[in-house]
């Protein structure tokens, strides 16, 4: 950049040369005929005419010599300057490029920061719908498994009912050869009794046998078909064997999950220790500035003592002005009562759901119950906590069900409310926090 500068200028002065080299050859010719002009008009002495010319001509020149001179002792002083200003400029501009390159730098930190949070809340998210996709497959299962339980037990009943029939038609027919054998012993005894119907009686006793036979054709293939029965029946016992271990299987499962969820509670219960913990502090820095503000009142009324009675009332009017800690003292016992009021309405599981419930998710619950169109006022807020508007009833929901055991907000109907039975707890748990949160600003 300054060799550039540099060469710039002496480009501008070798011109600048040039130029007043040809103006000064102009100004010398213009002097010289114009006092040789007016020399010879006069006179019209040729010689003096032209030596006057020449001395004027040469005075000018000269004078043109020194102004050009000064001129560029001035040009050569500014050009000095403006160098200076170029390279303080052109040192700021370095600064500035630095800096400017620091902020990037550390934009991109934060940038990439913001990322690794978006990726740890979606990373979150998909695994609890994937917990939620699982339960509802799990759940899907265990019913096809009770339809297929029902509908093997009422083939087990048809197959039993089936045997019972055919055992019946089995007594029967024993029934039948029985008697049929019986039949033919009597006939046996009327054939020695009675010998003219003995033909007659052989006839009958070989359709009796035929008929013997045939029955004991049929005998073995019902042996065969009640083998295949019991065989279809054990077949049967050995599919509800593995559908009972599949539950089981499945049952193991879900005390896994549950477990997992017992971890995460515990975690939650570590957090709000820690947040007793907190609190107890704030109590213990409450007390403190109790007791100073009790050493301050000691020390304005030693004053009060040191000076006279007039002052004295002047001091005292400037220090209730100064400390009012009686309408602090008002405010506070107001709120307390109040507090106390809320607090004795309401229940134990409704403080226990008060306190475990963030400030955020509080508001979503005061814009459901005050405001008729809360759908915006649910979104600001979501955006403000980087999430989205179900998950924060989601959230409300689980607590409330783990808490109270049941759910307050609805969300089946077009616009969020809360349920008729639970607005009043609600209002009560709006109305304690908005005490407390003014009890601070007071003591503040």
């Amino acid at each position: 950049m300054i060799n550039y500068s540099d060469n710039l200028t002496t480009l501008k002065t070798s011109n600048m040369q040039s130029v007043t080299i040809s103006n000064r050859f102009i100004l010398g010719i213009v002097a010289f005929s114009v006092s040789f002009g007016l020399s010879l008009v006069p006179n019209w002495d040729f010689n003096k005419a032209f030596l006057t010319g020449l001395i004027t001509a040469v005075t000018i020149y000269t004078a043109a010599l020194f102004v050009d001179k000064r001129r560029r002792n001035y040009e050569v002083f500014v050009v000095g300057s403006l160098r200076k200003r170029i390279k303080e400029m052109e040192g700021l501009k370095a600064r500035v490029v630095r800096e400017i390159n620091q902020i990037e730098e550390h934009h991109n930190l934060l940038y990439a920061e913001s990322q690794q949070l978006q990726n740890q809340v979606t990373e979150s998210r998909n695994q609890r719908d994937s917990i939620h996709r699982e339960l509802r497959t799990f759940a899907g299962q265990k019913k096809q498994l009770e339809a297929e339980i029902n509908i093997l037990q009422t083939e087990i009943n048809n197959l039993q009912k089936t045997q019972t029939e055919l055992n019946n038609a089995f007594s029967v027919m024993t029934a039948e050869k029985r008697r049929l054998e019986s039949n033919c012993n009597v006939s046996r005894s009327e054939i020695t009794h009675l010998q003219s119907k003995i033909s007659e009686l052989q006839q009958e006793k070989q359709e009796i046998e035929s008929n013997l036979t045939l029955l004991g054709r049929l005998k073995p293939q019902l042996e065969e078909k009640l083998y295949e029965l019991r065989i279809t029946i054990q077949e049967l016992e050995v599919e509800t064997t593995q559908q009972n271990q599949l539950l089981v299987a499945t049952k193991a499962e879900r005390e896994n999950i549950q477990a997992i969820l017992n971890s995460s509670q515990t975690q939650l219960a570590e957090q709000k220790a820690e947040l007793q913990q907190l609190q107890s502090q704030v109590s213990l820095l409450q007390e403190e500035r109790d007791s100073l503000q009790n050493q301050v009142w000691e020390l304005l009324q030693q004053i009060d003592t040191f000076n006279s009675e007039p002052l004295a009332d002047n001091s005292k009017e400037d220090d209730t002005e100064l400390f009012p800690f009686s309408e602090i003292i008002e405010n506070t016992t107001v709120i307390e009562s109040s507090e106390v009021k809320t607090s004795e309405n309401l229940p134990k599981e409704w403080t226990d759901f008060l306190e475990n419930l963030p400030g955020y998710e509080l508001e979503v619950l005061k814009a459901i119950v005050e405001q008729e169109n809360s759908k915006a006022a649910i979104k600001k807020i979501a955006e403000a906590n980087i999430t989205m508007p179900n998950l924060l009833i989601d959230s409300i929901n689980e607590r409330a069900n783990d808490t109270i055991g049941e759910l307050i907000i609805n969300t089946d109907s077009e616009s969020l409310e809360v349920y008729p039975e639970h607005i009043t707890h609600v209002r009560k748990m709006i109305a304690m926090h908005e005490s407390l949160i003014a009890r601070h600003t007071s003591s503040n």
